[in-house]
């Protein structure tokens, strides 16, 4: 299947290349990180699939995608937007990537257009219900976290970091309170990756507004001081995050 990516972050763009290369069974046959020049090329190299960042440099891939469709084409958004705006991409029956970009995740996604083909003469009609859904306001930045003696509201923004352990999710606040819920922290990645967190490490879930440093020997330091092990397999994950800073 041939693939063409539009991204304007010049690490994620290595990282999504490296990526697909890894696929025997895709043939990557361009690149871009602005809405121009994929204009042009994406009609000519006629990609099965498209991986299309939100946001480019000159516009949005929505506007780019309504312009170029064709039939039987499959596009996987790379979007952080909120998990509000993801819900909208799943309304318009598109799939998507949160960023930092998990490498078992882009195999699933990769895998499902592998096993399927697009609905002919669809994409439009997709691509405009997500559009409309994508403008409407968001709801607050808060969860729910129902520990054993009573549930407690507190804002996204306020968790430092969230912590599994043996079928427990512990969640660390801002203000030293420390929260444990008797749920895995895979129930929670919908709702804290999109704002602003970053898996890395099976075990814990960081708000990167509170990262200060990440060692290279595998672990992040947190501004209070805490440190977090860092897995050899979401290094990279951590390395494009970064980048994305500098």
């Amino acid at each position: 299947m041939k693939v063409y990516i539009l991204e304007d972050e010049v690490a994620i763009l290595k990282y999504l290349i490296a990526l697909v290369v890894d696929i025997p069974y895709l043939q990557l046959v361009g690149y871009s990180d602005t809405v121009a020049k994929a204009y042009t090329e994406i009609p000519v190299q006629q990609p099965d699939i498209i991986l299309a960042d939100i946001q480019l440099q000159d516009g949005t891939s929505f506007e780019l995608l309504q312009q170029t469709h064709q039939p039987h084409r499959q596009v996987i958004f790379i979007t952080a937007y909120s998990q509000y705006a993801i819900k909208a991409l799943n309304l318009g029956a598109l799939g998507y990537l949160l960023k930092p970009i998990d490498e078992v995740a882009f195999k699933q996604a990769i895998d499902r257009c592998y096993q399927k083909q697009a609905t002919p003469n669809t994409e439009k009609e997709q691509l405009q219900v997500a559009v409309e859904h994508l403008n409407q306001p968001s709801a607050p930045s808060r969860i729910a976290l129902k520990t054993f003696h009573f549930t407690q509201i507190v804002k996204i923004a306020d968790i430092l970091y969230a912590q599994s352990d043996k079928g427990y999710t512990t969640f660390y606040l801002n203000n030293g309170d420390k929260l444990m819920v008797s749920k895995v922290l895979k129930e929670y990645e919908d709702i804290l990756i999109p704002e602003h967190f970053i898996r890395c490490h099976q075990s814990y879930l960081v708000n990167t507004t509170y990262i200060s440093k990440y060692y290279k020997e595998g672990y992040l330091e947190l501004l209070d001081r805490t440190t977090i092990p860092v897995s050899e397999r979401k290094k990279e994950v951590i390395l494009a995050f970064i980048q994305r800073l500098s």
